[in-house]
């Protein structure tokens, strides 16, 4: 435990949570194991692993141990796009065409089932704006609502690793949108075509440029699309909740070989990293795009993407397509990248206007509050992160031990 009295935070209320944490999760076997890190004021106030990083091996979880992330990658990926905005190589209203040629005659889901399915033209083209927002009519396969969702599900939409981006993008093209782009927000696979769009961009391979522009020079060397296999004893076991308290793991054979780079490179969950490593990806956008002397973007940049952008500045329970989210839809907007607290009154949480934030698939979370000068990063292995009401538990302790 690192205590700063300096940051404005009373380390007994943080030890408090470490408490609630441990008896509400650990002890009850809820969470194989789990990682709470608190940063304010440029100070790393609290930094606290607990439990196990696999059950059945008693193995300690602890700062070098590996998470799969799935859509905190999302953030990353939408600051390498923004990279390329401010290089002058797309605009956020140019039609994603322009780029995915594939994309030229997307259609609108009307009515029937895949493969006859009946369609309209949307009321104008998906841009690049539509994408990082999720306002582009895409979907994902687990929502298991629409029949367009059943659609992804049956043609295994990145679902199949050993396919390309350019496959994956090609597959996608095929069906018809949710709704016309612009008109509602809908969680989805816009983060992937984001990460297809920086290849086609940038002419680099999404890892290889996420490793020259971002992870080397933040020093994120344990963050990738795989795990070495020279590092594959830090990585945490998966867990599945199937009902029971104790949760079911994840095994090898189900998960798939993650010590060879896939072939789908997915910009929209694909990524492993650590507790250290993620914290300072969340530093640089705190510090407004700079960190350590490089700037990644400029401080617009930031302030643009860290906006909300739904239509009207509505939040997301106006504009909301389907009802899965990585976070509250009362009270939250979304930026480029990020949900967005507008109101911290109708999200009924303790949080600040302007708070950023997401999660992943496993129950991971992080959010970065400008006002308060806080990151915080929540790290555990357990599908799906609807599970636990963990992340709004983890903000009363942590706005409740705010001093200042």
């Amino acid at each position: 435990m690192i205590n700063n009295d300096l940051a404005g935070i009373s380390i007994s209320r943080l030890h408090e949570m470490d408490d609630f944490l441990n008896k509400t999760y650990i002890e009850s076997k809820k969470l194989a194991g789990l990682m709470t890190t608190v940063y304010r004021k440029g100070e790393l106030v609290h930094y606290s692993p607990m439990g196990f990083k696999d059950r059945d091996h008693n193995t300690d979880l602890d700062k070098n141990t590996i998470f799969r992330i799935y859509s905190m990658t999302k953030p990353i990926t939408s600051i390498a796009l923004m990279m390329l905005y401010e290089r002058g190589l797309f605009q956020l209203d140019d039609p994603v065409y322009k780029y995915i040629p594939e994309f030229k005659s997307l259609e609108v889901y009307v009515s029937g089932k895949d493969p006859d399915f009946i369609t309209k033209p949307v009321d104008r083209p998906m841009n690049i704006h539509d994408l990082l927002t999720h306002q582009s009519g895409f979907t994902y396969d687990f929502m298991q609502t629409t029949e367009i969702d059943f659609a992804y599900e049956k043609r295994k939409i990145m679902r199949n690793k050993n396919k390309s981006l350019e496959h994956f993008v090609k597959e996608l093209s095929d069906l018809p949108l949710q709704f016309s782009p612009g008109s509602r927000w809908n969680y989805s696979v816009s983060v992937d075509v984001c990460g297809y769009l920086i290849q086609v961009l940038s002419g680099y391979s999404l890892d290889d440029f996420f490793k020259k522009y971002i992870f080397d020079p933040l020093g994120m060397k344990d963050t990738d699309f795989y795990v070495p296999s020279e590092k594959i004893g830090r990585l945490a076991s998966n867990y599945l909740y199937t009902g029971s308290d104790i949760p079911s793991l994840i095994t090898s054979k189900e998960e798939g070989d993650i010590t060879q780079k896939p072939k789908l490179l997915s910009g929209g969950g694909g990524l492993m990293s650590t507790t250290d490593d993620y914290l300072q990806f969340c530093k640089m956008i705190l510090n407004n795009g700079n960190l350590e002397g490089h700037q990644f973007v400029s401080r617009k940049t930031i302030g643009l993407m860290t906006s909300n952008h739904l239509t009207g500045e509505s939040d997301l329970s106006q504009m909301a397509f389907s009802r899965w989210s990585e976070s509250k839809f009362d009270g939250t907007g979304f930026g480029l990248g990020f949900s967005v607290i507008t109101d911290p009154v109708r999200a009924r949480t303790l949080s600040s206007k302007g708070e950023i934030a997401w999660g992943g698939l496993a129950s991971t979370a992080f959010w970065i509050d400008p006002l308060e000068d806080l990151i915080v990063i929540f790290m555990t292995q357990l599908i799906p992160s609807t599970t636990y009401d963990i992340r709004r538990q983890l903000r009363s302790f942590v706005y409740g031990a705010i001093l200042d």
